[in-house]
């Protein structure tokens, strides 16, 4: 098994690959470079492969995003059982009450109150709960998300503009190739027709 690729900041990749395009060899008679595909390749794939950590934090943030969902919604749900649960318990009181007194059915109806009135407030302090890690979660991960788009944006232009510079160069090298390779074959022409 092989050992994980060690983290490469992306501006130690740029300068080697701005140092693989300084040390090709010149093309004579031109200011242009011979650079070796191969190697610019791989140069680029490192790129690729290099994630800057802010990007791995937008993730970790994500991550704790829906985990203080999940804690809030798992909150909110306890409240809400307590609270069936207290209603539960009331009634029941309530009811035994009511069978010791006159007036059972203003008992209920205090007790059906109190329920309804404990069961609202549950459910209101839930929803604030989670309206706030919501929020929260929300403003972490826009910020976030802010980052990771600023530093994708930097790594396209730099490596967009690299490529651009490298193809160009290649497109000439291929040019001026085929130019000589042309040169060359009237030269055989020419030649062979002297020799007839």
């Amino acid at each position: 098994m092989s050992e994980p690729k060690e983290y490469t900041p992306l501006n130690d990749l740029l300068e080697r690959i701005d140092e693989t395009i300084d040390n090709g060899a010149t093309v004579p008679f031109s200011n242009k470079k011979m650079v070796d595909g191969d190697q610019l390749h791989e140069l680029v794939d490192e790129v690729r492969m290099s994630v800057p950590p802010e990007i791995k934090r937008a993730q970790e943030l994500e991550v704790q995003r829906k985990t203080i969902l999940e804690n809030s919604k798992k909150e909110a749900e306890e409240i809400k059982q307590a609270a069936e649960t207290e209603k539960a318990e009331v009634m029941k009181a309530a009811k035994a009450e009511a069978d010791k007194l006159v007036s059972q059915q203003e008992i209920i109806e205090r007790a059906n109150q109190y329920a309804r009135e404990t069961v609202e407030k549950a459910n209101q302090e839930a929803a604030d709960i989670i309206g706030r890690a919501r929020a929260e979660a929300e403003n972490i991960i826009a910020d976030a998300n802010n980052k990771k788009q600023s530093i994708m944006d930097a790594m396209v232009a730099n490596i967009n503009s690299t490529l651009g510079e490298t193809s160009a160069l290649l497109t000439g090298d291929v040019e001026r190739l085929s130019k000589s390779l042309d040169d060359i074959n009237r030269m055989k022409e020419a030649i062979s027709k002297l020799s007839e």
